[in-house]
């Protein structure tokens, strides 16, 4: 089974991406199965019930969220009906869900959502809600688990690879936007701190650079827009899972002014 895991999509330039090259990266692959984060789909904060219906026209299977899953309130009743995951440690009693199945190929098979605690909104310890998550999906029989872990600190990311490698299949980092070059596979859990965003790659975590410019010059607030016009790059993770291990993955950079994909191919311990 061939998986697809693509980073934080950041407005209308990542939706642009996807548009313009996932089913031609589904059929090169042969993917069965694409996960994306889409909490900044929409103008770069919050996924808008029509943004979502895109990403699922596009290719996208199954949609993660973090911080911004709440952002755009109309998102909320379709967290229920729609492949959606918001994290999974926030408290008991909100609405939809952190864990999403699919089934490919006969299989069965499991996406946790979960947000870290460092420079985050207030959530339950992740840790200690993924780990119970995972013990119960053994418990059930599933073997084929990914995670989205939207955290900031890698220091957070790195501890939960360590907990968790050899008892799930991939642990996929988002939140910061910039990709990091720490792929691995390990006891057959494929790691990264950061796939990295989907959308401008030319200004500052997806935004105008004018914004945060004035933020770290001047210490005031100012907006963050998405910029009208930008180069664009899509960030996606391929790992190739058997029995609920990974034995295979790389890193895909895809540009818009340029015709080859870019693959870093992950280090095997």
């Amino acid at each position: 089974m061939k998986i697809g895991f693509i980073g934080d999509i950041v407005g209308k330039p990542g939706r642009v991406m996807l548009e313009s090259n996932l089913r031609k990266i589904r059929q090169t692959y042969g993917l069965d199965v694409v996960v994306a984060n889409g909490e900044n789909a929409t103008h770069g904060f919050g996924l808008s019930a029509q943004n979502a219906q895109e990403l699922l026209k596009y290719g996208v299977d199954m949609i993660t969220g973090g911080n911004h899953s709440w952002d755009k309130k109309e998102i909320i009743p379709l967290l229920a009906s729609l492949p959606i995951l918001r994290p999974l440690n926030y408290p008991d009693g909100v609405a939809g869900s952190g864990v999403g199945f699919l089934h490919v190929k006969g299989e069965k098979i499991a996406i946790l959502n979960v947000m870290g605690h460092f420079s985050m909104p207030m959530v339950e310890n992740p840790f200690i809600t993924i780990k119970k998550a995972v013990e119960d999906l053994h418990e059930e029989g599933v073997k084929t688990i990914l995670i989205d872990f939207h955290a900031e600190a890698t220091s957070e990311k790195r501890a939960m690879h360590m907990m968790l490698k050899g008892k799930v299949s991939a642990i996929m980092g988002t939140h910061t936007h910039v990709g990091t070059d720490d792929l691995i596979i390990e006891e057959g859990t494929c790691y990264v701190s950061d796939v990295g965003l989907s959308g401008c790659r030319d200004n500052v975590i997806g935004m105008d650079k004018d914004a945060p410019l004035k933020r770290f010059l001047t210490g005031l607030p100012a907006s963050l827009e998405i910029p009208k016009k930008c180069k664009k790059i899509l960030q996606m993770v391929i790992c190739e899972i058997c029995d609920g291990k990974c034995i295979n993955a790389f890193k895909l950079r895809v540009y818009d002014d340029k015709e080859e994909f870019f693959i870093q191919k992950a280090f095997c311990e």
